[in-house]
């Protein structure tokens, strides 16, 4: 098994990357089996950008503080503990932001794209489903759209549900709403193509962020699932992302 090992800057996991590679051998990613990740899961979601290109999938293992994207960290047994692994597969969103001067940034997010006011005023936004406005209105410090993967990330934050992994739904949720009052959101299909615009832009101005890739001034913002791009997640036997997600409603 040709195993890339990649970690975080932290000391502890820069200590970890150098005693793994040692015991098991290191090698390119385009060139590995399985890409085994040491870090946080902030660092993972980076790991699974940028290695999306590549067809071998990601384990994760925590040097971090939270990790709910990783498994436990340990030195011995790692090829057994790779070989077992049941694997999880995430489609990622794709979020295009229209700037107010006009240009278009492309982003993917495998957690959630949040909308978020930039100025001391709350934001206005207008919320549209496949083409058809659901909301004239949303008044609001933000709002987001969640993958299930993402669901216990900042969209439970903002108390919004808790998705299963398997779940063919997408979470919209708001924060702080001011009007509707307390509104919290809806769920929405997996195929649902999701439109905010920013109303009163140049007064309320708002920025855009797609898993903490942050793009200010925007005026509007279309989110869909893409189905074509997969991320594979590995998780040791009765960890995965299902168990995880059923395990956070009871803690």
């Amino acid at each position: 098994m040709k195993i890339a090992f990649t970690a975080s800057r932290a000391e502890v996991a820069q200590s970890a990357l150098r005693a793994l590679g040692a015991r098991y051998g290191d090698v390119p990613a385009d060139a590995a089996d399985i890409i085994v990740a040491l870090g946080g899961d902030g660092f993972m979601l980076q790991t699974l950008h940028d290695t999306q290109a590549l067809g071998a999938p990601v384990y994760g293992m925590n040097r971090g503080t939270i990790g709910f994207l990783m498994n436990e960290y340990a030195e011995d047994n790692l090829a057994e503990r790779l070989s077992a692994a049941e694997e999880a597969v995430i489609n990622p969103l794709v979020m295009l932001a229209t700037h107010a001067d006009g240009h278009i940034s492309k982003a993917l997010a495998l957690n959630e794209v949040a909308l978020l006011r930039e100025g001391p005023q709350a934001a206005k936004l207008r919320i549209s489903v496949d083409g058809r406005v659901r909301m004239e209105e949303l008044v609001c410090d933000g709002a987001l759209v969640a993958t299930p993967a993402g669901s216990t990330a900042y969209n439970y934050s903002a108390h919004g549900p808790i998705l299963p992994i398997g779940a063919d739904v997408l979470a919209l949720t708001a924060m702080a709403a001011f009007r509707p009052r307390r509104w919290r959101g809806a769920l929405l299909p997996k195929t649902a193509t999701v439109r905010f615009d920013v109303l009163e832009a140049e007064k309320r101005p708002v920025m855009a962020d797609a898993d903490g890739n942050s793009y200010r001034d925007v005026v509007t913002v279309e989110i869909t699932s893409d189905p074509l791009i997969a991320h594979r997640i590995l998780f040791d036997p009765g960890h995965g992302l299902e168990e995880r997600l059923i395990s956070e409603q009871f803690t």
